[in-house]
């Protein structure tokens, strides 16, 4: 994979200024027939930050150039027949990505060839999805409280996008990767979100681990692929709905249905911090920045939009900025996702207005 540029990194007291001069551009999508059929549940950027997927409820599944936001040089991904609700690309594949749907199946998509190279029915409703950082596994989620991990066999050598969606087809079968459903693990607790520590498998430590949020207001630690549980945190004071790791491994975000964002050190499992927003509601999912200074949460309930999309710093605690949404109190921001490399924050607004859908905050000009 291609090393992300450098970037400067902003420090807390010129994020502001700094941000604030960034402009957001509009992506829209003409599959939005009418108001508030389009809603965007997800946003997943590929590894390298070079194209960005939305899935809506409306079963569009979209990838975006971020620097060019006319939808002809989009790829519109058909084969879903209910509403996505998880998309999320392969660590070390960059034009590969996995989509989850209320219609039973995982699909896999090439994003080059624009066709979908696998398709799982895994039975109930998946609606979350995380990837392991080797790319080996995927743990999907369905609303009946059971966790499905899938195997994926992949080529030794990754097989990098090199120049966006108008990069060359996949040449054939034997650079094709391989996608298994294993056997399925019921939770004993509703399971919500889950996501993957950063470590790799090794032969002398092939165990991966995984976090999952649950709705008694705990995240459980499970090894992988015994599903066995390493430790419990007592999060939230009601269900825990979203959780990150930050790029570095410092801390733990889990976002709560009380409208809290908890932070806790992953050296020692003890919560340093809560963060709340003006914005209320249940927290649907949490980003961090690429350099793990920034978070911010996405309440995706109405009027949870009307106040801005705050952005906190993460080592104090503190509000450093929020961006301006719709300014519609029936809004709602029900996907967040920071660029991988940049300062540029893609979200997603519901409502009535003609703003609703998809926007980067620095992708118009460049950004930092």
């Amino acid at each position: 994979m291609a090393p992300a540029p450098r970037r400067d990194l902003l420090p807390k007291e010129h994020f502001a200024f700094a941000f604030g001069k960034l402009k957001t551009q509009n992506y829209h999508d003409p599959a939005a027939r009418a108001p508030g059929s389009h809603t965007i549940r997800t946003l997943a950027w590929n590894p390298t930050g070079q194209l960005i997927a939305a899935g809506s409820v409306d079963r569009t599944l979209r990838i975006w150039n971020p620097e060019r936001p006319n939808v002809r040089y989009s790829t519109d991904l058909r084969g879903h027949t209910a509403g996505v609700e998880k998309v999320v690309f392969n660590p070390v594949r960059d034009a590969e990505l996995a989509s989850c749907s209320t219609d039973g199946t995982v699909r896999f998509w090439d994003v080059r060839s624009k066709t979908c190279v696998s398709r799982l029915d895994i039975g109930g409703e998946p609606f979350t999805l995380s990837w392991s950082p080797d790319g080996s596994t995927i743990i999907a989620g369905r609303k009946d409280d059971i966790l499905v991990p899938i195997s994926v066999t992949s080529p030794s050598t990754p097989n990098i996008l090199s120049n966006g969606i108008s990069a060359s087809p996949t040449p054939s079968k034997p650079n094709a990767s391989t996608y298994t459903a294993l056997e399925p693990h019921p939770q004993n607790v509703q399971t919500n979100a889950t996501t993957f520590s950063h470590k790799i498998s090794t032969p002398s430590s092939p165990d991966l681990h995984f976090f999952a949020t649950t709705g008694d207001g705990t995240v459980k630690i499970i090894s992988y692929p015994s599903f066995n549980i390493q430790h419990t945190l007592n999060a939230h004071t009601s269900a825990c709905s979203a959780v990150a790791l930050s790029p570095l491994g410092r801390y733990l975000a889990i976002g709560g249905s009380d409208a809290l964002i908890s932070l806790w050190d992953t050296t020692d499992w003890i919560c340093r911090r809560t963060l709340s927003s003006e914005n209320g509601g249940a927290i649907r999912n949490v980003s961090w920045s690429f350099d793990g200074r920034f978070i911010c949460g996405a309440w995706d309930e109405p009027g949870c939009g009307g106040h801005g999309l705050e952005i906190f710093h993460a080592e104090s605690g503190d509000s450093v900025y929020t961006v301006p949404t719709s300014g519609n109190i029936n809004a709602g921001i029900p996907a967040v996702a920071w660029h991988p490399s940049r300062y540029w924050l893609a979200y997603s607004t519901t409502g009535d207005g003609p703003g609703s859908g998809l926007k980067i905050v620095g992708a118009a000009g460049g950004g930092l």
